[in-house]
């Protein structure tokens, strides 16, 4: 086990940013050591920078939602050994949404893909956009993709009659409802075969992290674990 390090506490505490390698035996530690009121002052910046990113996230007009495309997702489950994924981008402001969605290994050919909307998480629901398949979408295939296929959320033929007969007639009233429906987590984009009619594999679209996020998560996991050291060497 490596000796303890406290005789080099106020050498550490005295000099900002110095750095303690000490090698006994097998046991080599480096530690880096920040002065506390820097390490504090830093801390604060830290925490501003990653309200101000996270504000700017959940206030920007580009959301991505998706997840993956298993049978385990579907209601009720089933054996399905077919994967994929399935995400979408949605400009709240141009109101327009971007799919990108990829599968492999259905049972059979694909009879139908599209979004149902809107229930929580796990339940059933019906069809909210264009049946069987939103256009271009590839059919009666066991495999495929659907990249970068953008489509308006004020185009009738984006949606289901059935849905837009059942949310005010118009699109002008489906289109807030299908919009809420995927900025809170209710929709889900389902592949439909012949073995599985009810929907083979889905993935519900949810809301995925912003980069900023994965940023400030790293930034501060880098400061905490700095700061545990240097305490750990002043205790």
């Amino acid at each position: 086990m490596c000796e303890s390090h406290n005789d080099r506490a106020s050498e550490c505490a005295s000099v900002p940013g110095h750095l303690l390698a000490n090698r006994r035996g097998d046991c080599t530690l480096i530690e880096s050591c920040i002065d506390s009121t820097v390490l504090e002052a830093f801390m604060r910046t830290l925490i501003m920078l990653g309200g101000t990113l996270l504000s700017w996230s959940a206030h920007a007009s580009i959301v991505t939602l998706g997840g993956p495309l298993s049978a385990t997702n579907e209601n009720p489950a089933n054996s399905s050994a077919a994967t994929g994924s399935a995400f979408v981008t949605v400009d709240t402001v141009a109101l327009t949404i971007n799919f990108n969605v990829v599968f492999s290994g259905l049972t059979g050919g694909d009879t139908a893909a599209h979004i149902h909307c809107c229930v929580a998480q796990g339940g059933n629901t019906g069809v909210a956009t264009a049946l069987p398949v939103l256009p271009g979408f590839p059919m009666g295939a066991s495999a495929g993709s659907f990249i970068n296929q953008v489509f308006s959320l004020l185009d009738p033929s984006f949606y289901n009659p059935s849905f837009i007969t059942n949310n005010g007639g118009s699109v002008s009233t489906a289109e807030p409802v299908f919009l809420a429906g995927l900025l809170n987590g209710q929709t889900y984009f389902n592949i439909h075969t012949s073995a599985n009619p009810g929907g083979e594999i889905r993935a519900f679209l949810v809301p995925t992290p912003e980069p900023a996020t994965f940023v400030v998560a790293a930034i501060s996991l880098l400061v905490l674990g700095t700061a545990r050291r240097c305490w750990r060497l002043s205790s």
